[in-house]
């Protein structure tokens, strides 16, 4: 019996790692989008494919969840794995969307720095979901995304203040605000996936 549902466990296993890596896709074409910006509305739309992606693997992982008695741990903190993951890229998708439809003629230095931690966090939890299988070893992990997101904070909050300081045009002040707002959310909702990869680990250790 126990032999039977191991190749069940790696599957979902597996799929946590495919839509980690996906997200991880597209976090990375983010960050280029804004290092070259030499064409945005060609690199959103692959950040959209990348999405849609994502919505694929959610939705397998979805099915393989109504389809099996024993999971490898807590329904709920599956559902809310891929789902902080789903966010996570939904996210960058609406960052990378706001870039092309406001029309941005060049990426501020705050943005391609705020793209850079979402990799750098996305790639920690890409690592700690290869190997969450064995529930041990994974706190630094969690504790580098924790420490990138008050980072990221700072960093967002320093460039505000910029804003409002410096920024003598109404319309580009609420539009680079916006923008940054949203890749704060994305480290944000970076963090939450962390804090889910911890709570799962907690009760399996």
């Amino acid at each position: 019996m126990r032999l039977r549902l191991i190749p069940r466990d790696e599957q979902f296993f597996d799929l946590f790692v495919d839509d980690a890596a996906n997200v991880l896709g597209g976090a990375r074409l983010l960050e280029a989008m804004l290092r070259t910006y030499d064409q945005p509305e060609a690199r959103a739309a692959e950040i959209r494919a990348t999405e849609h992606r994502g919505d694929e693997i959610s939705h397998e992982i979805g099915h393989r969840l109504e389809a099996t008695f024993v999971t490898p741990f807590d329904r709920e903190d599956i559902y809310a794995l891929i789902s902080a993951l789903d966010d996570v890229l939904d996210l960058i998708e609406e960052a990378a969307d706001s870039f092309v439809l406001y029309r941005i003629e060049a990426p501020s230095a705050t943005a391609v720095e705020q793209a850079a931690i979402i990799v750098k966090q996305v790639e920690l939890l890409h690592e700690a979901l290869v190997h969450l299988s064995g529930f041990r070893d994974l706190e630094r992990y969690w504790i580098e995304v924790h420490r990138l997101e008050n980072e990221g904070d700072q960093v967002a909050r320093a460039a505000i203040a910029r804003l409002f300081h410096e920024e003598t045009d109404a319309i580009s002040l609420v539009k680079w605000k916006e923008i940054y707002g949203l890749l704060e959310a994305t480290i944000d909702k970076a963090e939450d996936v962390a804090n889910i990869i911890e709570r799962i680990t907690i009760k399996h250790a």
